[in-house]
């Protein structure tokens, strides 16, 4: 599903950073939806005006304290549209702005904010308070909150949770954050295998104001191993006296707790679930995971993916971060490709005679590296994305590969044809024409299987492919097509003199 991510361009905003979703393509800015989706934007400038007048507004009620303008203005908003307004206020009237907010509405508010603001949020509320707050809190937000905070803080704030709640929380810390185990939630609905549809169903209104879900039920044994699922429309349309196990989904599908997030998300794109059960080697249900969380799955992977490819060292793109912290997750690969680009920088010193001989040389320098770096980050885009999506497996590498291996050849013949005949005309010098063409052809093939062949290789190692980023395979082929280049250029100088 993967959060296959991808580039997205608008007119107006240029190229922007996106992931795809069931086939729609999501950009990480307003700005950058593309152009069919102009209804949602012109929506969206709407809701950008409302928020405006909203925030206007609460900042005003809050700076008189006035709480009874305020409660009408707070109880018409969504969770995500008081995340974006606490994100907006000044620290003087964060803690005024809680202050009004009931137990629920907090409780929504956390799971919008990101875990410094979490912090804040619940240092600036009273014991009784807290506890009231986290005990609304799914037990899978409140793990995911706690998973940032210091051991000390983490225990603090369970002691003042119900103790079933904190038993959930519990459980769901000991899970690594990005497994199965660690996304999933305890608040979902389960029946034993001996109950009939009518108890089901009697079951389920007393059950689901606290359950994630309740489009699907699932069916346990008398040893809490799952063995069945329900989905909601099975039971409304079966009769009342029907038992469970008749109109129960045996083939279940589902996932170990330790399995990698990004796996699940696949599963759950391939068999388009709502949510998925997490069991344990036994079959016991442990919890499940519902789609929101693989939405969020997605994004995390797909800006994880896409600051790999990009250098930039980070797996947050927090685009308002200190400049120093940004520059110092930045600095360790600008200079590993700064003493690459040395590396190109002595072979070109080896090729001074040719250069010195035949300066006309020089002008092509940056379209042979150019054209190089270009088709190596288009196949490393392409694998990437084969990778990330669970398309491109390993009985499949040699195809690519060839594939590749075409593509690189058929560009470069076109390519050379066009370079060839541009200096001919251009220059009048067949001879610098076929030079510059045939290093065209070579590098350009050359640049398509390195782009193809490096993260090929670096999955095979177990290592995450992304680290083959844009910058390095640029630099990479720089080195190569050059020496490429100045190469053909010093055997064949006597047909340039």
């Amino acid at each position: 599903m993967e959060p296959v991510f991808v580039l997205c361009r608008n007119d107006c905003s240029g190229i922007r950073p996106a992931f795809i979703f069931k086939g729609e393509t999501f950009c990480y800015d307003n700005e950058g939806l593309t152009t069919e989706r102009k209804e949602e934007t012109d929506m969206s400038d709407t809701d950008e005006r409302q928020h405006e007048i909203d925030f206007n507004q609460i900042q005003i009620a809050l700076q008189k304290r006035e709480k009874k303008y305020l409660r009408p203005l707070i109880e018409e908003l969504q969770p995500y549209d008081l995340g974006q307004i606490f994100f907006r206020l000044s620290k003087i009237y964060r803690t005024p702005f809680i202050n009004m907010l009931e137990p629920e509405e907090i409780a929504e508010l956390l799971e919008e904010l990101e875990p410094d603001e979490q912090h804040e949020v619940l240092n600036n509320l009273g014991v009784d308070k807290a506890s009231q707050v986290l005990n609304r809190m799914s037990s899978d937000e409140v793990a995911d909150m706690m998973g940032e905070l210091e051991d000390h803080n983490v225990q603090s704030l369970l002691k003042t949770m119900e103790r079933d709640e904190a038993d959930k929380v519990r459980a769901l810390l000991h899970y690594p954050e990005d497994t199965a185990g660690g996304k999933m939630t305890m608040e979902y609905v389960s029946v034993y295998d001996y109950y009939t549809v009518e108890e089901v169903i009697q079951y389920l209104r007393r059950e689901a104001p606290t359950a994630e879900t309740v489009y699907y039920v699932y069916v346990i044994d008398a040893e809490d191993r799952l063995v069945g699922v329900v989905s909601l429309r099975e039971l409304l349309i079966a009769q009342p006296e029907t038992p469970i196990t008749e109109i129960m989904f045996e083939r279940i599908i589902s996932v170990t707790a330790d399995r990698d997030q990004e796996e699940v998300a696949r599963v759950m794109e391939r068999y388009d679930f709502l949510a998925i059960p997490v069991v344990d080697s036994e079959k016991h249900l442990l919890g499940i995971i519902t789609v929101d969380d693989v939405i969020d799955v997605l994004i995390e992977e797909a800006q994880e993916d896409i600051s790999k490819l990009s250098a930039v060292g980070q797996t947050e793109m927090d685009v308002l971060i200190h400049p120093f912290s940004s520059a110092r997750r930045r600095i360790p690969w600008l200079v590993l490709l700064l003493f690459i680009g040395m590396l190109t920088a002595s072979l070109l010193s080896s090729f001074e005679k040719t250069i010195e001989q035949v300066t006309i040389l020089t002008l092509f320098m940056p379209m042979i590296a150019g054209m190089t770096g270009n088709t190596g980050t288009q196949s490393l885009a392409l694998v990437i994305r084969g990778l990330s999506s669970g398309q491109l497996t390993r009985d499949k590498y040699k195809q690519i590969l060839k594939q590749e291996g075409i593509v690189g050849i058929i560009i470069g013949t076109v390519c050379s044809f066009l370079i060839i005949t541009i200096i001919t005309v251009w220059k009048g010098d067949f001879s610098l024409g076929l030079i510059v063409g045939a290093s065209l052809w070579f590098t350009l093939l050359l640049g398509t299987l390195a782009g193809t062949l490096i993260p090929l290789l670096l999955h095979l190692l177990k290592v995450d492919p992304t680290v083959a980023s844009g910058p390095l395979i640029t630099t990479l082929n720089d080195v190569f097509s050059l020496t490429i280049y100045f190469g053909f250029a010093t055997l064949f100088i006597k047909y340039l003199l």
